[in-house]
């Protein structure tokens, strides 16, 4: 074989890897870059003029702002609750023994399999059943339904990999079980814990079918860009899609200088 035969053989998966990631960031792409641009109708998706107006004047598109505070408002609320929910179910399925644990832990699973359409129907039968009125604790509520599973799934996968022994080895040097669990246990399962959390943020702020079902009169960021595409999508969206992937990949290079550092 041949010096580049080998070099191109010793590279293939990574030049496959870098295809792949360019094909994904392709669209994002895309859309930073039309956050620069006017179109030239309502209803297009050009390159039209360079301008900076859009990043002036974000909230220039009547009620997009509300709408992303509302998604913001509903992501915190639903991630707060799921978090602690789901990580009391993962500490509860991993370190404990008992009757129904194998039931409950393929319950938990169910809502990750349910389809959205099945799910949002159910949700609004219950509401409507219970004769709950729609509006934004229902979207709350219906979030935390299956971010919950989401949580369980990552804190758990989290705790599989701690030592069991570790409780027994604190209680050697004279610690208890809270003290145990504050300073051994929880600091061990802190990265899978943030990770179901912005897991759950990110689950809860982009969905639409179960909140369409269940939002009534309350309109979510992905509800206003699915009504607005029907009379044409401001461009300000752009700059807020823009932000938001700041925003995230800003966090995941966090994440990683931190995890480096403590290596």
């Amino acid at each position: 074989m041949t010096r580049a035969g080998r070099w191109l053989a010793d590279h293939l998966v990574l030049g496959i890897g870098l295809v792949v990631l360019a094909y994904l960031l392709l669209p994002i792409a895309v859309i930073v870059a039309l956050s620069f641009y006017r179109p030239t109708s309502r209803l297009a998706y050009d390159f039209g003029t360079f301008t900076l107006d859009y990043w002036t004047n974000p909230c220039g598109a009547p009620g997009m702002c509300a709408s992303l505070v509302r998604s913001v408002q509903i992501g915190f609320a639903a991630t707060v609750v799921a978090t602690v929910l789901g990580t009391l179910m993962a500490f509860a399925l991993t370190r404990y023994r008992f009757r129904g644990r194998s039931a409950t832990g393929a319950l938990v699973f169910l809502p990750m399999a349910t389809p959205e359409v099945v799910m949002g129907s159910s949700l609004l039968a219950l509401f409507a059943a219970a004769r709950i009125p729609l509006g934004f604790w229902t979207v709350v509520i219906a979030h935390v339904m299956f971010c919950v599973s989401f949580v369980v799934v990552t804190v758990r996968a989290r705790l599989a990999t701690l030592d069991p022994r570790l409780p027994e080895a604190a209680a050697d040097l004279y610690a208890g079980p809270w003290a145990a669990f504050r300073r051994v246990i929880l600091p061990l399962a802190l990265p899978g814990i943030v990770a179901a959390a912005l897991l759950a943020f990110s689950l809860s702020f982009d969905d639409f079918i179960v909140t369409n079902f269940t939002a009534g009169t309350t309109t979510t960021f992905p509800m206003y860009i699915w009504g607005a595409a029907q009379r044409g999508v401001p461009p300000q969206v752009n700059v807020i899609a823009t932000v938001l992937f700041g925003v995230s990949l800003l966090l995941v290079l966090a994440a990683t200088v931190r995890r480096r550092q403590h290596r």
